[in-house]
């Protein structure tokens, strides 16, 4: 197996001239590891010492510790090492002036998860965006995308319909590193802050997170296993209805369902079996959020070709079913959702209101995906320019 070298990793073997007698600051939570368990903020300290002067976290906390969205994490001080921690999904999602006021260069060091609804890019942007406007440079540790860089999938967001979990128009699963999107997001879209990438060695994009040789930490509590965030580019659609996306079990994402669905006639209405994924009927019940202590009906996802499995078509094609065969119990969610109180929170998560209206009218996904090629075509295009990594010659 590849053992792959973090940019943290890289970042403690030798700084960048960058950040040669910069005060930082460092945005992190507990999946900020090296590949012995040590946390960057320990790493960091010890290899700058005196120069780390504040902390910062994305959603669900430093500790990861809050559930579910649109739950606010506070400002607290390290027990670890007596600094402060400035929240960035609590009562602002945008770095303030004071918040940056510690600090020179920004380090930041969180797993990404590969889908486009995953707030922690976002954060990341905010944060370039604040670091252009208040003079602090940017340095990105690079991590590796845990579900590869090689597949992309999806419509791309409509910019009339960003929001937190999607700010600008890029498709589903988008296939680039963090790193990546920082500068995608920094050349391409603009923003235009002082930025540095810390590459990974040894990471080449056909890999998925088991071939890293890394440890996983779940980023968000709902992420527990690489398996789980195999599925999600599908699977976070649910959070857009009343079918429950397994939160409140030990699978998340990888069960779904309500007590009102029928799985047999749903497999019966997909016309044969899904690449590269075995849909197991079962039932759960949830011990928190949508219908906790009520059985559901539904399925586990058992992932069996990750090349041949697409994600998001699968969980479309599912979600039309649920549509077909049980419009009387089936509703979708109502605002807010992540801190918008006005568009249907399905809309903003497929990131154009099209696709839910399509879906409603039966109308086939594989002639959406046709219909939405071109778009992603020039997304392929585009991230092209952005990619730190190529494949396995």
């Amino acid at each position: 197996m590849t053992v792959v070298q973090t940019g943290l990793e890289k970042l403690i073997d030798s700084p960048p001239d960058a950040m040669v007698g910069k005060r930082l600051g460092l945005l992190c939570n507990p999946a900020s590891v090296d590949r012995n368990f040590r946390h960057a903020r320990e790493l960091v300290f010890r290899r700058f010492p005196g120069r780390l002067k504040a902390l910062y976290s994305p959603q669900h906390g430093f500790f990861a510790e809050k559930q579910d969205n649109m739950i606010e994490s506070g400002h607290l001080t390290d027990p670890l090492l007596n600094l402060p921690v400035f929240s960035l999904y609590g009562e602002t999602r945008i770095p303030t002036e004071d918040m940056f006021a510690p600090i020179d260069t920004l380090v930041v060091d969180l797993q990404d998860v590969g889908t486009r609804v995953y707030t922690f890019v976002y954060t990341l942007s905010h944060c370039m965006e604040a670091a252009r406007q208040n003079g602090v440079s940017v340095v990105v540790l690079d991590r590796p995308n845990p579900v590869g860089g090689v597949q992309v999938e999806g419509n791309c967001l409509l910019p009339e319909y960003a929001s937190f979990v999607g700010r600008y128009p890029v498709p589903m699963r988008h296939g680039l590193t963090i790193g990546e999107m920082a500068r995608l997001f920094n050349e391409y879209f603009g923003i235009g802050c002082e930025l540095t990438i810390i590459p990974m060695n040894g990471w080449r994009r056909e890999m998925y997170f088991e071939e890293t040789g890394l440890p996983w930490i779940p980023p968000s509590p709902n992420l527990p296993t690489p398996v789980s965030a195999v599925v999600y580019p599908g699977q976070v659609i649910w959070e857009g209805t009343n079918v429950s996306e397994g939160r409140g079990t030990t699978q998340p994402f990888e069960v779904f369902g309500a007590p009102f669905l029928d799985p047999y006639r749903i497999l019966d209405s997909l016309d044969g079996p899904v690449p590269g994924v075995v849909l197991r009927p079962l039932v759960f019940e949830p011990t928190s959020g949508k219908w906790a202590g009520t059985p559901c009906r539904g399925f586990q996802l058992h992932v069996t070709d990750r090349h041949l499995y697409a994600p998001y078509r699968t969980s479309l094609m599912l979600l039309q079913s649920v549509l077909l065969h049980h419009r009387d119990a089936f509703e979708w969610k109502q605002p807010p959702y992540e801190y918008e109180f006005d568009r249907l929170p399905v809309d903003l998560i497929l990131g154009d209101p099209t696709v839910r209206r399509r879906l409603e009218q039966g109308e086939p996904v594989q002639q959406m995906e046709q219909d939405w090629g071109e778009a992603l075509e020039n997304f392929i295009s585009i991230r092209q320019r952005f990619c730190l990594y190529g494949t396995e010659k």
